[in-house]
Parts: C-alpha cells; structure tokens; sequence
C-alpha cells in the first residue's frame, strides 16, 4: 500500500513540476515578401528591442540573420514583448512598410511578414 502511495505522489510531483515548466520557447518566424508578394531568399533581418534601438540600429536581440530559400528566418528565446525588425536586400528594405511585431505570445512560435520595397 505504502509503495502504491509513494508511486503516485511521485507521478503527482513530476506532472505539478512539468505544468510549471514552460516547454515551448517563445520564438518569431519572419517570412520576408517583397511589394509584389513574392518571398525573398537571402535578405538580412535584424531585430531591435525599441523603437530609439531600432532608429539608432544599436543594441540589435541578435546578430544579422539571413532568409532561406522560403524566405523565412527563426528567432528563438525571446522574451514575450514588441520587436522592431529591420529587413533589406540591396536596395530594398522595411522602412516606411512595417517594422513593428505585436506583442509575442508566450511559449509559441509568432509569425510575422515584413514587406520590403
């Protein structure tokens, strides 16, 4: 009877433990598009964590990533908050199209396209 107990309050503590634990990070999936909606493979994406980091293109989250052949680029461990995204490819980029995300939602993956032209 006691090992049964034991058992199942072993079971108990571990799922207890796990609820508490968050097991999905929080994550950003930006698809890069150019005006006419077609997917841009190799443009660098940057994110900024304010509006003043993102205009002065100091303080960047991370270090330039660039889009894959879908256009598309991961950001993973971010803390649930608005970004700032600066996205080119040679003479094209964000300004003036879109460069703030909402705010994430927590332990998901977010998605975003960012418009460049």
């Amino acid at each position: 009877m006691k090992k049964k107990l034991l058992i199942y309050l072993s079971v108990v503590m571990v799922f207890i433990a796990m609820s508490s634990f968050q097991l999905l990070k929080t994550s950003l999936k930006i698809t890069v598009i150019d005006e006419l909606g077609n997917i841009v493979e190799g443009a660098s994406v940057q994110l900024y964590p304010s509006e003043e980091d993102y205009r002065n293109e100091v303080n960047a989250v991370s270090e330039v990533s660039y889009t894959d052949k879908k256009g598309q680029v991961k950001f993973k461990e971010l803390d649930a908050k608005v970004y700032y995204v600066n996205a080119s490819k040679g003479d094209k980029n964000n300004i003036g199209a879109g460069v703030q995300t909402d705010k994430l939602e927590e332990g998901k993956l977010n998605k975003v396209n960012i418009v460049i032209e």
